[in-house]
């Protein structure tokens, strides 16, 4: 192999947080297969990117769940109509989140919780002019991150929690579970959880969704290397990797990879990475359920589907939980 270029100097202060990312970048970039945690995606630019994703014509999960909510919004206020907080996951541009903040008559606080930052605030500063009435609570944490969002407080006891799109399926089983089940603690007996989960379908739309004609999704995975590049000091070189996304049948998921074109020799913070041509980096796996194998999975966590909405063609579904009564004995 030839190097791609010489060895990258690293920072020298601490960050606890930094550092524990880095360590699981590395982690993942020497095992076989390799891996980089999906999380990296969402610094400014790839959230930016993300939310180009959600207007393509290929990519149906966000305006599938939009218009579940606008059919449904009465139904779901009614449901939720005595929750004064509404928490949500990966908050994002908070598009879909209006038609919550519109319609949910008690509503007095949102927290919106997101890995990025700026993208974040910059939500909120959109948000709060026109939402005056409401206490905003942005919480900049990696909500994936158990330890993060079990250690992570509001001081709330009716609380909507809100996880839109398809991210459910970016956990694996065991990892879907521990989410739902710190959710569970955070929303108590008095909260509910409303969270989209993608369906199982024909196989021609889920690869499409995920291989769009723009190239918007291929960008949005490539610049995850951008983002390790600048904030780890990596060196690799971009344009010696492709985007490829396919859907596993035996796994039931779609899976994302970077594909090296070349072999190369790539530094993160004084680590050496050998990448063989044709190698893969798998970024990140969306799962795709059917509603039983859905119900079954929130049982696990504590948590009891109470209401189902889905769009005529059954390619989504929006779903209504709270605790399982005594526990679910």
């Amino acid at each position: 192999m030839e190097s791609t270029a010489t060895r990258s100097s690293t920072r020298t202060s601490f960050d606890p947080k930094r550092d524990r990312l880095l360590e699981e970048i590395i982690q993942g970039l020497t095992d076989f297969p390799k891996t980089l945690p999906s999380k990296l995606f969402y610094d400014r630019h790839g959230s930016e990117l993300f939310d180009r994703i959600c207007e393509l014509e290929e990519y149906y999960p966000t305006r599938t769940e939009t218009r579940i909510l606008h059919e449904n919004i009465a139904e779901i206020v009614e449901l939720a109509s005595a929750q004064h907080a509404l928490l949500e996951f990966g908050s994002g541009s908070s598009l879909k989140t209006r038609i919550l903040l519109d319609q949910l008559p008690g509503l007095r606080v949102y927290i919106p919780v997101d890995i990025s930052v700026d993208h974040l605030m910059q939500t909120v500063r959109n948000l709060s002019a026109q939402y005056s009435h409401l206490d905003f609570k942005p919480t900049p944490v990696d909500y994936t991150d158990s330890d993060t969002l079990s250690s992570t407080h509001w001081d709330q006891n009716q609380i909507l929690a809100y996880f839109s799109g398809s991210s459910i399926g970016n956990f694996h089983s065991d990892q879907a579970i521990e989410f739902l089940t710190n959710v569970a603690a955070l929303i108590g007996t008095e909260g509910s959880l409303l969270i989209g989960v993608d369906l199982q379908k024909d196989v021609d739309i889920l690869n499409r969704a995920y291989n769009d004609s723009q190239g918007v999704t291929a960008a949005f995975n490539l610049n995850i290397l951008a983002h390790v590049n600048r904030e780890f000091g990596g060196d690799f070189a971009i344009d010696c990797f492709e985007h490829y996304a396919y859907y596993n049948s035996d796994a039931g998921r779609i899976e994302m990879h970077l594909i090296s074109k070349a072999d190369q020799i790539c530094w993160l913070a004084g680590n050496q990475i050998e990448i063989a041509a044709g190698e893969m980096i798998m970024t990140e796996v969306s799962y795709k359920y059917t509603l039983d194998g859905f119900a079954a999975l929130a049982m696990q966590a504590g948590l009891e589907v109470r209401k189902v909405w889905t769009d005529t063609d059954n390619l989504f579904s929006l779903q209504y939980l709270a605790l399982q009564p005594h526990g679910g004995e």
